[in-house]
């Protein structure tokens, strides 16, 4: 299994970080999921993906550590 860091592509307009932070923070409790991320692999290669809401919300639907593939 492959280890990757997640990071949410996001901008706020704030007068500090941790405002902005907060402001992510209320969106992720009142709305949807974001769909737009950058991804690095373990050699830090990043790649910028935006997620289709549809298919999104049916991974997120289905129970993937059942998978054997995952043991």
């Amino acid at each position: 299994m492959h280890k990757f860091t997640v990071i949410v592509t996001e901008e706020f307009e704030a007068d500090t970080a941790e405002e902005a932070a907060l402001l992510m923070y209320q969106q992720l409790t009142k709305e949807p999921a974001p769909l737009n991320y950058s991804v690095a692999d373990e050699t830090k290669v990043a790649t910028d993906l935006t997620l289709d809401r549809e298919k999104a919300d049916e991974f997120a639907s289905v129970d993937h550590t059942a998978d054997p593939g995952n043991w």
